[in-house]
Parts: C-alpha cells; sequence; structure tokens
C-alpha cells in the first residue's frame, strides 16, 4: 500500500494564492504566524500524519471499535496515538489561548486538519466532534462552565460529543423528545440519542456530552429546544473526576465504513437522570448548536476534500507501478494509458478545485472574525454563510466521485478491500449525509442564504468574479485567456439560474427546491472554477523567476485547464437541470414510483 504524503505544497499555494495568507496573518493576534511558522506547523503535522496516523487507518478500518456491555474499546493503537497527539498540542491548536490552545487562523488550522482526515479519517472525527463542543461552549457557556470543560477539553484530556439525533427525529430536530428537569443548580436528563459519533470509547478520561433536551414548560417545536452539558463523569468543585453520571452506550453501530470511529447509541436517565448543566437560556439551544454548525460543515467538506486526495494518491500510486499491457506513452505502469491518465487528471483538477473552495472559505472565516474593518467582518460574514453550504455539499459529492475513480483506477483490484481503494469509497460516503445532508445543505442554499438578502451576496461575489473573469478573457496570455472566456460562460450559466431561483422561489417553491442540488453543484463547479482560473495565473506569473518549481507550476496550470474543460463545460447543463428540470421531477403521483 502507499503512505500517505501530505501535499504541502499545494497546500501552501493553494492558502497564499486562492485565500490570501498573508493578510490574514497579518490581523490583529495572528503577526507572530509568518510563513516560516506556517511552513513549519505543516511540516510537522505532515510527519504525524505520515508515521503515526496513516498505518493505523487500514488496521483500524478492519478492526474496528469494539463495544462489550457498554465500554468501547477503541481499534489497536489508536489510544496511544491519540496520547502522543495530545501530547505535541494538535488536539487544541486551533482553540483559543484563552483555554489553552493555540489561536492559530482558521486558514491554517483547515489545512491541518486536512491531513489529519487524509490519512485517518476515523480518528480525526475525535478531534472534530471535540472541537466542536468547545466552541459551543466558550461561544454560549457561563464562565463556570467554561472553565470547568474547557482547558481539560482544549488538552484533549476529556474529548466532547454533539447529541441531536433521536430514533424518531432525523434531520427534523422538531420532534426531540429528550427531557430535562430542573433539579437545584442542574438538570436531569432522560431520553435516547443515535449517530453520536465517538460518544463511547477508552481514549480519553472523560467524554463532555452536548445535549438538546425539552425543559417541562417548552413551547413546541424547534423553539422549544435547550442545549445542556452532560459529562460521562461529574466533575469535583476541584476539577476532579466524580461520580459516574446516569448515562450509557448501549451499542454502536455497524456502519459502511469508517470503523474506526465508534457511532453510539446513548441512553441518558436510566436511574435518577443524567445531571446535566443549562449552556445559555432556556429554548434557545439550537440556535446555540448552529453557531458552530460553519465550522462543522467547512470540516465535512474538508473530510471530501482529503479522503479524495488520500484516493488519488493511492490511484496514482499504484498507476505508476502497475504494468498491463503495451502503453501509448511508452510508460512502464498503466499510466500510459489515456484513459487512466483522464481518470487521474479527473481526480488531481477535483481534488485542487475542493481545496480551493474550502480554503477559500475558511480565509474568509478569519476575516468575518479578525480583520480590523467592520464593514470587511460583515461582508466576510455574509459571504461565509453562502458558501458553507456549498463547501460541505460539493466538496462530499465529489468525493463520491473522485474515490470512485480510485476504484476503477486500480480495476478488479480496487474491489478487494487489501488494497485499500475501497475503503476511501465507504468512508466518503457518509459525509453527503452528517451535519446535514446534500438536499438540506442545497435548501439552506436557496431558502436562506440566497432568499435571506434577495441574492444580494451571491450577486456581489459573482461580480467579483465576472471582473476576475473579464481581464483573464482579455489577458496576452493565451491559455489565461482561454480560461477567462470559459469562466465568462460558466457565470453566464450560474447567473441564469440564480435569476430564476430569486424570481420563482416564492411563486413555485416545490419547483425551485427540485433545483436547489442541482444549483449546490452548479455554484461548487464555478466557484472551483474561478479559484483555480487565480491560482493558474499566480503559477503562470511565477514561472520562471530564480528558485521557482516551475514543474509544480506548470502542473497547476495544466490542471486548471483540465478543469475547465472537463468539468467547468457542465455548467450549462446544470443550469438547464435548474431551470427546467422540475417539470419532470414532480410530475408523478406517488403511486406512480
Amino acid at each position: 500500500m502507499s503512505t500517505y504524503q501530505a501535499p504541502i505544497r499545494d497546500m501552501l499555494f493553494t492558502m497564499q494564492e486562492v485565500a490570501g495568507l498573508d493578510g490574514i496573518c497579518a490581523q490583529p493576534g495572528h503577526e507572530e504566524t509568518t510563513p516560516d511558522l506556517v511552513e513549519a506547523i505543516l511540516d510537522e503535522a505532515g510527519r504525524f500524519a505520515t508515521g503515526v496516523l496513516d498505518p493505523l487507518n487500514w488496521p483500524g478500518d478492519q478492526q474496528g471499535a469494539r463495544w462489550d456491555q457498554g465500554v468501547v474499546h477503541s481499534a489497536d493503537g489508536f489510544k496511544q496515538a491519540y496520547e502522543q497527539f495530545c501530547e505535541t498540542g494538535w488536539n487544541g491548536m486551533p482553540a483559543t489561548p484563552e483555554f489553552g490552545g493555540q489561536g492559530v487562523p482558521t486558514l491554517v488550522s483547515t489545512a491541518v486538519l486536512e491531513m489529519w482526515k487524509a490519512s485517518n479519517m476515523a480518528f480525526s472525527l475525535c478531534q472534530m466532534l471535540t472541537l466542536g463542543a468547545i466552541e459551543a461552549i466558550a461561544q454560549h457557556g457561563s464562565p463556570a462552565l467554561q472553565q470547568r470543560f474547557l482547558p481539560n477539553m482544549v488538552s484533549g484530556r476529556w474529548t466532547g460529543t454533539m447529541n441531536l439525533t433521536e430514533p424518531q427525529a432525523g434531520s427534523d430536530l422538531s420532534a426531540i423528545r429528550s427531557k430535562a428537569v430542573p433539579e437545584g443548580d442542574h438538570y436531569r436528563i432522560s431520553g435516547t440519542k443515535i449517530f453520536i459519533t465517538w460518544g463511547e470509547h477508552d481514549m480519553a478520561e472523560n467524554i463532555v456530552h452536548l445535549v438538546l433536551a425539552r425543559l417541562p414548560d417548552a413551547p413546541p417545536g424547534v423553539k422549544g429546544i435547550s442545549l445542556f452539558v452532560c459529562p460521562k463523569y461529574l466533575v469535583n468543585d476541584d476539577g476532579s473526576l466524580g461520580a459516574r453520571n446516569d448515562l450509557l452506550c448501549t451499542s454502536i453501530e455497524h456502519k459502511m465504513g469508517i470503523h474506526g470511529s465508534p457511532t453510539a447509541v446513548m441512553s441518558f436517565g436510566d436511574g435518577p437522570g443524567a445531571v446535566g448543566y443549562l449552556v445559555g437560556e432556556p429554548h434557545k439551544g439550537l440556535g446555540y448548536m448552529f453557531t458552530m454548525m460553519n465550522h462543522a460543515r467547512l470540516n465535512v467538506g474538508l473530510e471530501g476534500v482529503a479522503i479524495s486526495d488520500r484516493a488519488y494518491q493511492r490511484a496514482r500510486s499504484y498507476a505508476m507501478d502497475r504494468v498491463q499491457g503495451k502503453t501509448l506513452s511508452g510508460s512502464k505502469g498503466i499510466i500510459g494509458h489515456p484513459d487512466v491518465r483522464r481518470m487521474l487528471m479527473d481526480m488531481k483538477a477535483r481534488v485542487e478545485a475542493m481545496r480551493s473552495l474550502a480554503y477559500f472559505a475558511a480565509g474568509q472565516m478569519d476575516r468575518a472574525h479578525g480583520h480590523d474593518s467592520e464593514a470587511t467582518r460583515v461582508q466576510s460574514q455574509a459571504l461565509v454563510d453562502l458558501l458553507i453550504p456549498i463547501v460541505k455539499g460539493w466538496c462530499t459529492e465529489t468525493a463520491q466521485i473522485v474515490t470512485a475513480d480510485g476504484v476503477q483506477i486500480h480495476g478488479g483490484m480496487g474491489f478487494i478491500e487489501e488494497t485499500g481503494a475501497a475503503q476511501y469509497v465507504r468512508d466518503a460516503r457518509i459525509t453527503t449525509i452528517y451535519e446535514g445532508t446534500t438536499g438540506i445543505q442545497a435548501n439552506d442554499l436557496i431558502g436562506r442564504k440566497l432568499a435571506r438578502d434577495q441574492g444580494a451576496t451571491m450577486k456581489a461575489l459573482q461580480r467579483t468574479m465576472w471582473a476576475e473573469a473579464q481581464r483573464l478573457s482579455d489577458h496576452s496570455d493565451a491559455i489565461l485567456r482561454q480560461l477567462g472566456q470559459g469562466l465568462q460562460r460558466g457565470l453566464d450559466a450560474l447567473a441564469q439560474a440564480t435569476d430564476w431561483l430569486l424570481v420563482q422561489s416564492a411563486q413555485q417553491p416545490a419547483s425551485t427546491a427540485a433545483g436547489a442540488v442541482p444549483y449546490l453543484k452548479l455554484c461548487g463547479t464555478v466557484m472551483g472554477a474561478w479559484l483555480m482560473s487565480r491560482a493558474a495565473e499566480a503559477a503562470q506569473t511565477q514561472k520562471g523567476r530564480p528558485g521557482s518549481d516551475d514543474a509544480f507550476l506548470q502542473a497547476k496550470v495544466v490542471t486548471a485547464q483540465h478543469f475547465h474543460l472537463h468539468m467547468l463545460v457542465e455548467a450549462p447543463a446544470w443550469r438547464d437541470r435548474v431551470v427546467n428540470g422540475a417539470q419532470s421531477t414532480l410530475a408523478l403521483n406517488d403511486e406512480q414510483f
């Protein structure tokens, strides 16, 4: 099997040329985050991902987490890797320094998180859920709750989870039935939660569950949901661990993929009720959970990037080594066959487009949080809100294509587990579902993000893309001129679909909803092409300079061309699906299916 190698050169280039790393590092609080420091962080993370996490990925998938009478044992090696992960400071790197984190820019931590997800997605999910819980408590918890839980969560001594879903309430959180009854300075929680990632395990001494539940006086629907901190072990006033709380993992799911990540069924309150502490105000829990949803959905989209890149690396290695038939290029390996090269180029182009979009969104998060101009902060936050469902939905859907191509390049051996190619297909499949399915992301995009401001944020972004496309289309360089002209055609399709949705959304809600996912994919395709064009221009400009890596830069240009010629050309078809596709989608009655 091939070994994961973090694509640090491409990560740094994308951070700098696409997402604007220098400007982010110049913001207040990040002045010490120099280019040399960023490169050193990525180098060290890459070594950990390659040397520690990647060797555990396939064995962890084969063995999986194991449940035994309420106790979950992690796959062999995971606990030791987690201890090393925390000892070297990686767990709390994205967190605020106030509670022991390093507070690096989101853009930098995003690149590091990509490495964890690419080398061992199942392992990385534990940190991802912990970071989400940290964010929710830091944003909305009382100072007492923050001091009691956050330092140990940031250090990794304790992990965190989010408990939303119930057996009768999947994506419809208004149907939640879990109860919270006041008792002195705390509450007694009872109910059952499902699909709780890393809800029980043996890697940390405590697990801090964030639980959505209803108070006795709660109004119906989503407006009656409150948020509670419910630890596995209660915490004494001196910070030491006390008695076991009244909660239990009753089973873990047998899943298609991510076998090393235990997905727990959690039962709260089989006895007197689990002790929980209210986060923020009553009945506002769902809103609190959504404050950290942007980061969570960005990270899930990043999983699409990461696992696609790992699938590409394995397929590339196999194509280099596998000898099968006489090639037309003279290469010994099957990489010399044009159709194999087509699939590898497709994979490479899609990965780089996804990475560009995810990193660009992460950079906008940094600007929304720390830019010295209030107007820029507001504008960047609006852009983040618009981009997040696209990053999450498009990157994870694209991962289905990339990982499938990875199996195809392996041929029959790709269907055999020992090659490792099939694991990426299985692991990637969940990414389109959790943190909101692609359909939920698409409905959020058209129903809230687009309609909320009557398309103002999308139109502003389109103007930015149009300006860059126009400049490139007039460029003296023939390749950049070709990219600019292709981008203009893609932007035409996006503008037409956007205008149609804005006009029809009020009169034909079902028709616009039927085109929501095609619209999301249209957005991802065009925005990916835009950012690939930006990268190609930077690469073309840098070629030939002293010390430049011209082979890398030339590959960036060619990869952008390939994305335009093979993926961006689909933009008019996506537009047609949005504008004309609803009629057949909605034509049959229930009995005709």
